[in-house]
């Protein structure tokens, strides 16, 4: 038995191979056998009282490693535990030593191969030490305590995530990683399993090892010792969402590859294993809510000084390396392209070119199309005055065909049929592969893949400039809009910079450059193609929800044509993004300024505009001018209605900005909603835009801390004789019980305020102060929100004086207050009188029972103006519903909008319900989600909804709760009433 067999694996891991007792006779025969082979004796009070571990440890202090094995080795014979003898053996003899061989041979030539000498840190095949540290701490949990079995690595495409997991696979190789956690890692790349059909767990460890008979009954039979490394999930759209009964147990089992790993993450098979999974941004949001509590690290790619690094391997000389540093540092767009590994050895090998040529590097770092065209033309482009070669042009437009077929077909990889199917011949491959711009990948079968992902999307959108997209041999292939449709699709995970290209190569320098390496003049149809692409765009209804509008912004400012940029920002009425960068702020700015006929804005700004309140921080004199410009749609556009800035920091020069457009007398405002938003300023300056802009109706700052002094700001501006606010929403501002005298001298002094929401705030014994001014004659106020507000017994008499006294009151929320039946027999009592006008009345969550219902049946029946109640969330089950139902069959009863959401109903009530939905003639909406209404509830339902005096228009329906039958007749009941629309979207 060789002696590092024992540090590697460790005595204790068989030792733990032992039942309880079978440890105790282990012990016993252990001294027995020590005495026999004439060994030192270790004293038999430590042994006696020894765990695994620390016998383990004994073993190792007291012994040579070989005596240590050899006396092991003879216990477990006599223990009559062969198998342990036989396992050590096996796996002593070179199982993990052989793979991890083959692992350290494989992994060296593939960074070998994919080595970029100028990138010091992802393509070398030495790991360096800041490396080691970070993937060590990957398996490190930030909360004491935790033991973690998964990590979630997100990073931008293109980050490096590939090359670290195959340093770490090189790492633990060579015995520098990992080494006493895990036995085995095996790496899994999703872009190559998603060409397999199907598969198992067996067949992929097999296809590792070294030779074809992988011992993976072995390998797994010590599940805890495994980390499996899954790279790229998103390749296979694999979100977990698969139902349970799809999934597979064993690791015998074949499925689909996207099934197998769904199996393997969520651990219905080799639970105890360790996993790490690397995935994009995007795609990693979605993933993380779904893993059982993973750990989730960014992989944040190159730095600044990793970026000083790489320029000076280029240029071997400081002084012009620091001055292309200073030129990219001045350019936010490209510095965030250098912070992945490739693009910033393709930025500094262009910028070397053009200071060779004596050309301005500024020019051509000015954008991204630029950089990439003329690294691309510079490789096959032969130094000599004639320009580039037939064979140049040629191989460029075959792989232009190749890359467009991968992003279509959602490909990264190749196999030789793809690149003879896009002209690439055999004698063309040598070239490609020594001019670096294909790589051919790992394993047996001969693949390629571009160098990097961001020049396979400049070759794809160069594509379309060359030639018509209905040519190309493969199907997928589509044409100009359909591209530009699916880069700004917001379900889209692999596009990053394709349309961002295709735009920049519109430049006309960049069309000029085009037309002379090809030596024809490219095609003319692409700009018209994608104005009318984004005409269609702008006629989109909830256009933000379904499209990446930062993205197009990103297109419209590479392509730096002012005339089609104001064309293309004319359409747009609608505008909702987030700006989390100073390069988004940048191209926001660029397109924004140039808006005609913009309706809504909404905006939230992360981590931008923070300077201090002491005046110390981040942002630059040209971050401030691009937050001007931003702005300035306030004042340059004459239909501009509504702004909403939320989740937002600012600082006190960037509300200075804000607040002079707001105060503008061109800004036509009307609703202001700033949510959740921290100002670096004094809150009186925000609320004297009320007064300079008479424009503003509507005022939003939920989720906004407000003090009282803040409070009282409020109420002078509410109350200046130039401010028209007539909508108030203050939810969730920690607003006090104090407060509440302040807001009622505002509804007593301003006849304006018609809408005032104060839910979410601890306002409890508050609200009498809010309730005599609401009895008050001259009362305005049309609605009042008080959700969780913290109401309790004492305070529904004073609501009810309310509801007696008030006419102008027509909504009042007191959701999420703990009412019960006693409080809303109060209630009830005022809404008996048919002299009390209000017309909506929510008590979602207000710990009602079946009792409660009696009484507020008695009010619907006595009552004809309340039109809309939401009940959502209490308890009131069968029993209440019937009760109800009698009120809403009378004539007398004019409801319109009945919330029953999660009541605790079942097909019990149904017969009652589907009785008003024949006899009431102003019902027209029912939300009965989440309720087990049953299959036979539903039929009862449906009934109802077929008699020609039902007028339902909405009904609200989880059809996921129900069996397959029952969303049949759901269904069935949808197509015969084209009015009557079934949703659990409410």
């Amino acid at each position: 038995m060789a002696s590092p067999f024992f540090a590697d694996f460790g005595l204790m891991w068989y030792l733990q191979e032992l039942k309880k007792k079978e440890f105790m006779r282990f012990k016993e025969l252990f001294k027995q056998e020590t005495s026999q082979l004439g060994l030192r004796q270790i004293p038999w009070a430590e042994v006696k009282r020894a765990s695994r571990e620390e016998l383990a440890s004994l073993l190792l202090e007291h012994y040579e490693e070989q005596q240590a094995w050899d006396v092991t080795f003879r216990v477990f014979q006599r223990m009559d535990r062969q198998d342990l003898c036989e396992r050590a053996t096996r796996e002593s003899t070179g199982h993990s030593k052989m793979y991890q061989a083959h692992v350290r041979e494989k992994f060296c030539s593939i960074l070998v191969k994919e080595a970029i000498p100028a990138i010091h840190k992802s393509y070398d095949e030495n790991i360096i030490q800041d490396e080691l540290q970070y993937v060590e701490s990957l398996f490190t949990p930030k909360t004491p305590g935790k033991v973690v079995h998964t990590v979630l690595l997100r990073g931008k495409q293109g980050s490096g995530k590939t090359h670290l997991l195959t340093k770490l696979m090189l790492a633990w190789s060579r015995g520098h990683l990992y080494l006493d956690r895990f036995f085995y890692i095996f790496y899994f790349c999703c872009q190559e399993l998603k060409h397999l059909p199907v598969t198992s767990l067996a067949e992929l460890i097999s296809s590792t090892w070294p030779d074809a008979s992988a011992p993976v009954s072995q390998i797994l039979a010590h599940p805890e010792k495994i980390l499996f490394l899954v790279d790229g999930l998103e390749q296979l759209g694999c979100d977990l969402s698969e139902p349970e009964s799809e999934l597979c147990q064993g690791w015998g089992e074949a499925r689909p590859p996207r099934l197998l790993l769904s199996s393997l993450l969520k651990r219905k098979m080799v639970p105890e294993c360790c996993l790490l999974i690397t995935v994009t941004m995007e795609f990693g949001l979605e993933l993380e809510a779904r893993l059982a509590d993973p750990e989730v690290r960014m992989l944040m790619g190159f730095g600044n000084r990793d970026i000083q690094e790489c320029l000076y391997r280029v240029f071997q000389d400081l002084q012009q390396a620091t001055e292309a540093f200073c030129i990219i540092q001045q350019n936010a767009q490209i510095l965030e392209l250098c912070r992945l590994p490739v693009p910033c050895w393709l930025v500094s090998t262009v910028l070397k070119l053009e200071m060779d040529r004596g050309a301005d590097m500024a020019h051509a770092c000015s954008r991204s199309t630029p950089l990439y065209a003329s690294f691309l033309f510079h490789l096959f482009t032969p130094r000599m005055p004639e320009g580039p070669s037939w064979q140049g042009q040629a191989q460029l437009h075959s792989l232009c065909s190749l890359a467009v077929q991968g992003m279509w077909a959602n490909c990264m990889v190749f196999g030789e049929q793809d690149l003879r199917r896009n002209g690439i011949a055999d004698s063309d491959l040598p070239a490609l592969l020594e001019l670096r711009i294909l790589l051919r990948c790992r394993g047996p079968e001969p693949r390629y893949k571009f160098l990097h992902s961001s020049i396979q999307e400049f070759c794809a959108a160069l594509f379309y400039l060359l030639k018509s997209p209905g040519h190309h041999p493969h199907p997928a292939v589509a044409g100009t809009q359909d591209l530009l449709l699916t880069f700004l699709d917001k379900s889209r995970t692999h596009w990053v910079f394709l349309g961002c290209f295709l735009f920049g190569l519109l430049h006309e320098r960049e069309r000029q450059r085009l037309d002379t390496f090809f030596g024809f003049q490219l095609s003319n149809e692409v700009k018209q193609q994608l104005y009318q692409c984004l005409k269609v765009l702008g006629q989109t209804k909830d256009l933000h929800k379904k499209v990446h509008l930062l993205a197009l912004f990103y297109c419209l400012f590479e392509m730096q044509d002012e005339a089609f940029v104001r064309q293309a920002m004319a359409l747009l009425q609608e505008l909702t993004f987030p700006i989390s960068s100073r390069t988004d702020l940048e191209v926001s700015a660029h397109c924004l300024k140039h808006c005609s006929n913009l309706r809504q804005l909404s905006l939230s700004m992360k981590l931008v505009l923070t300077r201090g309140e002491k005046g110390q921080g981040s942002e630059s004199d040209s971050d401030l001018l691009h937050w001007y410009q931003v702005c300035s749609v306030l004042t340059t556009n004459g239909h501009l209605h509504t702004l909403r800035v939320k989740d937002s920091t600012l600082s006190e020069p960037a509300f200075a900005v804000l607040f002079n457009q707001l105060s503008q007398p061109n800004c036509i405002l009307e609703n202001l909603l700033m949510t959740n938003v921290n100002f670096h300023c004094e809150s009186w300056r925000l609320f004297e835009v009320l007064m300079h802009n008479p424009n503003l109706k509507h005022l939003n700052l939920s989720n906004t801390r407000l003090g009282h002094e803040d409070v009282k700001w409020l109420r002078d501006m509410l109350n200046h004789p130039t401010c028209h606010v007539n909508k108030l929403v203050l939810v969730n501002c920690k607003l006090k019980a104090d407060e509440c005298r302040v807001f009622a001298s505002i509804l007593m002094d301003n006849r304006k305020i018609r809408y005032l929401n104060l839910a979410s705030n601890h306002l409890g014994k508050g609200v009498r102060a809010l309730c005599k001014a609401l009895c008050h004659p001259d009362s305005t106020l049309n609605l009042l929100g008080l959700a969780f507000c913290s109401l309790s017994n004492w305070c529904w008499d004073y609501l009810a004086e309310v509801l007696l006294t008030n006419r102008t009151l027509k909504v009042l929320d007191l959701s999420l207050n703990i009412m019960r039946d006693e409080g809303l027999n109060v209630l009830c009592e005022a809404l008996r009188f048919p002299s009390c006008s209000l017309e909506v009345l929510c008590l979602m969550q207000c710990s009602i029972t079946e009792e409660g219902c009696r009484d507020l049946a008695a009010a619907l029946t006595t009552n004809g103006n309340l039109r809309n109640l939401q009940l959502s969330g209490n308890l009131l089950k069968d029993t209440g519903v019937k009760l109800l139902c009698g009120a809403l069959a009378q004539p007398s009863c004019h409801m319109e909008y009945l919330g029953l959401e999660d009541c605790g109903l079942t097909g019990a009530c149904c017969g009652d319900l589907a009785t008003v939905l024949t006899s009431s003639r102003t019902l027209i909406l029912l939300n009965l989600i989440d309720n087990r209404l049953g299959h036979h509830g539903v039929v009862l339902l449906c009934e109802g909804l077929r008699h020609p005096d039902c007028n339902l228009h909405l009904l609200g329906l989880r059809r996921t709760m129900f069996r397959p039958e029952t969303q049949a007749l759901l269904l069935d009941e949808e197509e015969r009433n084209p009015n009557l629309i079934i949703t659990d979207d409410w």
